[in-house]
């Protein structure tokens, strides 16, 4: 790779990275919600009127939504390239926001947040990560991907305390103002420096930085309708499904979780939990480049299995230990942010890079229908019951099935000879079916 291309490629990476860190206020809506709670106890004129099981609604909705927007945002981004794609985002996520810092309705919500703004994340993060892995060969596939996306997980770091001034200081329709005229401008404008590379130059074209090590799948650059007759494609969904409801559960409610304990300081949860889904990002993205994409996600699904149980005296005990609250916070965040690097390389090993924006986007409605699923049954479970523990014995069954269904993702060990690598060197990746 010439020191010119290289720079482009970094600073595509780090252009998607910043798109990322806007689009990430989708996880800070425990937040909001408290916001609106904290309204409907105390009633009074202008103060929104909504049932307590639907507070999780438009949150819901937004990530059933971003998913399958996820599709026509591929597509897009296949035929017209990320520009344009990240750009319409911006638009309609600015929309959104706009839209519902105009009222307390509970329609409007749904339809702001829920769907404008949902269908706005989700061509601003379909067009993230495609031309950042087109820069750089299918090696760094796991770090690029761990890079881009953890944008997304860290947001929270920034708008989480924002978001506490800004309620605090003009109140949350103003605060809903605010984000929406900042963020069109922020993901409208960095989607100008989203360029795919040249077709000559593309990674999986020619070697940008030598011969690449790993030998190309047998059904690399398989479209969608090969895709989805696969048993591969299937199993991925369900274990996507899993792994990022459960995630998704929490991360909707954690500031609520988070309340008694830490009382006005609950925001700080929802910024350390931030950190660790970054940090997941990153660290499984270059942990599955060493080890293999299977190994990395048994071990996340098991290690999130235990939390969840773990979660159950933390959270339901009246003296709950802030810091403890926080710790656990942040490794579920990790393992969560996880799935969102592992799933993203998963597809591009499977089924390659030229259709990669649909085929991404097909495999994302997981992530959509699991947050939808699990969010809502998990609100639905604390207003019967009064707390989280139903909702946390229901996240560790369901993520023991996901551990188990990833031994039907069966790997191939593959020994490359090539100058480039060490003698009895062994490359690890999973084989389509």
């Amino acid at each position: 790779m010439t020191s010119q291309s290289k720079n482009k490629g970094w600073l595509v990476t780090f252009s998607g990275t910043g798109i990322n860190l806007a689009l990430g206020i989708l996880y800070t809506w425990s937040i909001f919600k408290g916001a609106i709670k904290e309204s409907i106890d105390q009633g009074g004129q202008g103060a929104f009127q909504w049932e307590p099981a639907s507070l999780n609604d438009p949150y819901a909705v937004c990530c059933i939504v971003f998913a399958f927007a996820m599709i026509l945002a591929g597509k897009c981004q296949d035929r017209f390239g990320p520009r344009i794609t990240a750009f319409i985002g911006g638009l309609l996520v600015g929309l959104g926001f706009i839209l519902i810092s105009q009222s307390t309705n509970y329609v409007v919500w749904v339809l702001g947040f829920g769907v404008l703004a949902g269908t706005g994340i989700g061509f601003g993060y379909s067009s993230a990560t495609p031309p950042a892995l087109k820069w750089f060969p299918p090696e760094k596939t796991g770090l690029i991907a761990g890079l881009v996306v953890s944008g997304f997980g860290l947001a929270s770091v920034y708008i989480a305390p924002l978001s506490q001034y800004l309620l605090g200081a003009w109140g949350l329709q103003k605060a809903m103002l605010f984000f929406g005229i900042a963020f069109f401008f922020v993901v409208c404008g960095l989607s100008l420096l989203l360029i795919n590379p040249p077709p000559e130059t593309a990674a999986g074209k020619t070697d940008l930085e030598g011969p690449s090590l790993i030998k190309p799948l047998q059904n690399k650059n398989s479209p969608p309708s090969e895709m989805m007759k696969t048993r591969t494609f299937y199993m991925i969904w369900v274990i996507y499904f899993i792994g990022a409801g459960a995630g998704l559960m929490v991360i909707g409610s954690v500031a609520g979780m988070a309340k008694e304990s830490m009382g006005n300081l609950a925001f700080l949860a929802v910024a350390i939990l931030a950190v660790g889904n970054a940090g997941g990002r990153i660290v499984a993205g270059v942990l599955s480049d060493k080890i293999g994409r299977r190994a990395t996600l048994l071990s996340i699904l098991i290690f999130q299995a235990v939390l969840m149980l773990i979660a159950i005296p933390v959270v339901g005990s009246e003296n709950a230990v802030a810091a403890v609250l926080v710790l656990l916070a942040t490794f579920i965040g990790f393992n969560y942010g996880a799935n969102l690097s592992l799933f993203p390389s998963l597809t591009k090993d499977q089924w390659g890079m030229s259709h990669f924006g649909i085929n991404y986007g097909i495999v994302f409605t997981a992530w959509g229908v699991g947050g939808f699923v699990m969010g809502r049954l998990s609100q639905m479970l604390q207003s019967a019951t009064g707390g989280y523990t139903y909702s946390f014995l229901m996240a560790a069954a369901l993520l023991v099935v996901g551990a188990f269904l990833t031994f039907t993702l069966e790997g191939k060990r593959v020994k490359e000879e090539s100058p480039f690598l060490k003698e009895d060197t062994v490359l690890t990746y999973e084989e389509p079916h």
